[in-house]
């Protein structure tokens, strides 16, 4: 871990707001995965933070990916580029899901070429790939249950049990090939029985099809919403990944090729964000910090991540609950409400908030004039 004197040193040289990237802990994070899910190949899920520099160091450590747009394909293509063709299309084929079910058709179009393995859920899919991308391998994504996870995906995205036989054998009779199944228990998931019911769920479709006569089906696509440690309620990663491998031994049969697509559990250790006040004041008799940094900027999880971020003041003293803005005009732009910070901090003073790797600076803008953090990597 980064140490606040270091994260100091890096705000006097480069000055506020910065975002801080370790990419130790990214290495350490993708370690932990793939030691634990023995037979589990990790695609990251680059829209949790598509920062160059971290596609490129997981890139190095051997990760796959999983993509949801062409403009994130090709960040991961910038470090197979210069490779033969033939060698691209290979490396592309075995370690890219294209995992958005809902795809544009120009994307399938650019990357039909590579014969990507893409996913679908629905009748409208299979005729759009069919006409784009007819050298695809798809994977049929099922509607699993997301219960306690931070971010519901269900609603938006699966095909309950009952579409699911037809989908395969309608993608098939299109003349697609049907590579297999994946789900999505939803992100920062805590109920860890939502990936053994979905497991179970796999296996019950992957008899049924079989026993229908379609046999080409060798891939199980389990996913994301691997909890990242954000706090002490959070149970340990080992613990879901002895349940998972466990499911996966019982009824997943060993010729089947098991992916799945971390991103919040590599990448959101590995971000701490450094800001400074900027302004202080006292607004119904509670004290209120303003920094250089907001919802708008890297804290952006607030809004799109239901995410809640906590700060560490370098200076000590007595505390007390105070509320944390950003810098923009907007009253969206409240970080936090209910922060336990010194009471006696001052302008220019530093905060830093851990933990803040994942789909936070993913999504920054511009509003208000204010640039978003600079990015740091050590």
């Amino acid at each position: 871990m980064i140490t606040a004197t270091v994260l100091q040193q890096l705000a006097e040289t480069h000055g506020t707001p910065l975002f801080v990237i370790d990419h130790d802990e990214l290495r350490s994070n993708y370690a932990t995965f793939i030691k634990n899910l023995p037979r589990v190949q990790a695609y990251y899920a680059v829209k949790a933070n598509p920062d160059p520099v971290i596609v490129k160091t997981l890139f190095e450590v051997g990760s796959s990916f999983d993509v949801s747009s062409i403009a994130e394909f090709e960040a991961v293509y910038e470090y197979i580029k210069d490779r033969p063709e033939p060698e691209q299309r290979q490396w592309i084929k075995d370690n890219i899901i294209y995992a958005n079910p809902i795809k544009a058709e120009e994307t399938l179009m650019k990357l039909d070429k590579y014969h990507p393995l893409v996913t679908f859920d629905n009748l409208e899919e299979i005729s759009k790939i069919r006409e784009c991308a007819l050298n695809s391998r798809v994977v049929l994504r099922l509607r699993v249950s997301n219960a306690g996870a931070m971010v519901e995906l269900s609603s938006k995205f699966g095909a309950s049990h009952d579409e699911a036989i037809d989908l395969i054998f309608e993608a098939v009779n299109a003349g697609l090939t049907v590579a297999g199944l994946s789900f999505h228990v939803g992100s920062q998931t805590t109920h860890f029985k939502n990936y053994m019911q979905a497991i179970n769920l796999a296996a019950l479709i992957f008899k049924e099809v079989k026993e229908r006569g379609y046999d080409k089906m060798n891939l199980l696509d389990i996913g994301g919403g691997f909890p990242a440690p954000y706090d002490e309620s959070v149970k340990p990663f080992s613990e879901l990944a002895k349940r998972i491998n466990t499911e996966l031994d019982r009824l997943i049969a060993p010729d089947i090729k098991i992916i799945a697509e971390p991103g919040r559990f590599i990448v959101a250790t590995a971000g701490t964000a450094v800001s400074k006040i900027i302004g202080k004041a006292v607004r119904h008799g509670k004290l209120c910090y303003y920094i250089d940094d907001g919802v708008y900027h890297t804290f952006s999880g607030v809004i799109f991540d239901h995410c809640q971020y906590h700060f560490d003041a370098f200076k000590t003293g007595p505390t007390q609950i105070c509320t944390v803005f950003g810098p923009t005009c907007d009253g969206l732009d409240v970080i936090s409400m209910t922060e336990e910070l010194p009471s006696d901090l001052e302008r220019g003073d530093l905060l830093s908030s851990r933990n803040i790797g994942a789909y936070s600076g993913a999504t920054s803008t511009y509003f208000n004039g204010f640039p978003p953090a600079k990015v740091i990597q050590h």
